[in-house]
């Protein structure tokens, strides 16, 4: 299970600046199915909380020794069989929430599932709300809010690339980071701090220098972590690439051979495509969003004039623009606002000569679609390689790191220590709030209201 096996995390490290405005139902014990909705063989219930162990108890009548899956009969509070499966019992700080847990490896029905949720609510458990094991985790010092979120990213993960994002996430990579960042700021305010509180002691002359300095570092580092083109965004959340051009020079004809199905109506009409249409696919690992938009041209009607807009408007926001020309016609192609297009002819099949840095194909024969396949996926890859570091993944990660740089910029620019002082309190509430060292209830519940409810 993702988080098992983790060291435990002394209790000072736990959050103080958390409202505990849920404190009565933090202390409920809870049960959710972890698995996948639906009949299957297999599903798993988890327990978690201080009433785990008598629960289990009740139950299959003999708890196993800890962390030692063994079958059981379970049993209501009449004694009549729910179910024959395996139990895990699981006590705390050692577990995924960090309290007593357990969990019941059950037969996939529904009559299986609803008994033994019913047995369980009449031995005073409740059903989790959804991330309430996950939130339990981060509220018991079993990880921090990154961590946390990165546990949603991998139950959401699509591809191995969004999979490994997420792994490395969860491995602590930005956490680690940003805890680093806090460190050091914390070293540079206590240094203030001094100045401020002992101006007549015989400190080093370096002090106000080697405060300077750091916050150059500080705020540099910030800068390039920012400037990432918001890779890690666009990996999580997927990319769009939208296919442009004139009417009838295949763009739907294109999607629908990308996509293997019919995404698009084709027709030899021109302005037959009004609105955008669009399809998910996976190119080089990414989950991409193929956008079929209206062709470009003058409009006939207000019905083509908006999916024109439309058209130009997604363009403008995609992460690359796929424009499509008629192989042999050069006078089509239009000038795009986003810097980064992939140039195509189609229409190879009827003859025409494709011009200089365009790829052609013909979306009807199939040639040529399997370089246009690969020019995708390299396109995608680039869009959200990291060169290293461990990137961005969340846009509230991002505005509170941008606080921190302006804050810290405006420490630099303070003409009192006092000021400074305080900038540098402000930038390590924002970074504090990335980790979540410093967050509020509104937070917590918008982040674990994500969550599907096993988790």
């Amino acid at each position: 299970m993702v988080g098992e096996g983790r060291g435990t995390v002394a209790q000072t490290d736990v959050p103080t600046d958390v409202p505990l405005g849920n404190a009565g139902r933090e202390q409920d014990t809870i049960f959710a199915i972890a698995s996948g909705a639906g009949r299957a063989a297999i599903a798993v219930m988890r327990i978690s909380g201080s009433r785990s162990q008598a629960s289990l108890a009740a139950l299959c009548g003999r708890v196993p020794a800890q962390r030692q899956a063994r079958l059981r009969r379970l049993r209501d509070s009449d004694g009549a069989t729910l179910d024959r499966g395996m139990v895990l019992w699981m006590p705390g700080p050692d577990s995924y929430t960090g309290e007593d847990s357990a969990e019941l490896y059950l037969h996939g029905g529904r009559a299986v599932l609803d008994g033994v949720a019913d047995a369980l609510v009449s031995l005073g458990l409740r059903p989790a709300d959804p991330g309430e094991f996950t939130r339990r985790a981060f509220l018991n010092g079993r990880m921090d809010l990154i961590e946390a979120e990165a546990v949603h990213d991998l139950v959401a993960s699509e591809t191995a690339e969004q999979r490994r994002q997420a792994l490395r996430q969860l491995d602590g990579a930005l956490g680690a980071l940003y805890r680093g960042w806090v460190d050091r700021l914390r070293a540079v305010l206590a240094h203030q701090e001094a100045l401020i509180d002992f101006p007549e002691e015989d400190l080093p002359d370096d002090v106000e220098a080697g405060i300077g300095g750091e916050l150059d570092a500080l705020a540099g580092e910030i800068a390039i972590h920012l400037a990432d083109d918001r890779r890690g965004e666009r990996l999580r959340e997927g990319l769009t690439f939208a296919i442009v051009g004139p009417p009838n020079v295949g763009k739907s004809s294109l999607i629908n051979a990308l996509a293997e199905r019919d995404v698009a109506i084709v027709s030899p009409l021109p302005g037959t495509t009004r609105d955008t249409l669009e399809t998910r696919l996976v190119l080089g690992g990414v989950p991409v969003t193929l956008v079929d938009t209206a062709g470009l041209r003058e409009a006939a009607d207000a019905i083509e004039a908006e999916g024109v807009r439309r058209a130009r408007a997604c363009a403008a926001e995609a992460d690359l623009v796929v424009a499509v020309i008629e192989a042999g016609i050069t006078d089509q192609i239009e000038a795009h606002a986003n810097t980064r297009v992939l140039r195509i002819a189609n229409k190879i099949d009827l003859g025409g000569s494709v011009p200089c840095g365009a790829i052609g194909l013909s979306a009807l024969t199939g040639e040529g679609l399997g370089a246009l396949r690969r020019h995708l996926a390299e396109e995608a890859r680039a869009l959200i390689e990291n060169g290293g570091s461990p990137p961005l993944t969340r846009a509230r990660h991002r505005a509170a790191l941008e606080e921190a740089a302006s804050v810290l910029a405006e420490a630099r620019m303070a003409d009192w220590p006092e000021l400074r002082a305080e900038s540098l309190r402000l930038a390590l509430r924002a970074l504090g709030r990335v980790t979540g060292e410093v967050a509020t209830e509104e937070i917590l519940d918008l982040i674990f209201g994500q969550f599907c409810i096993g988790k």
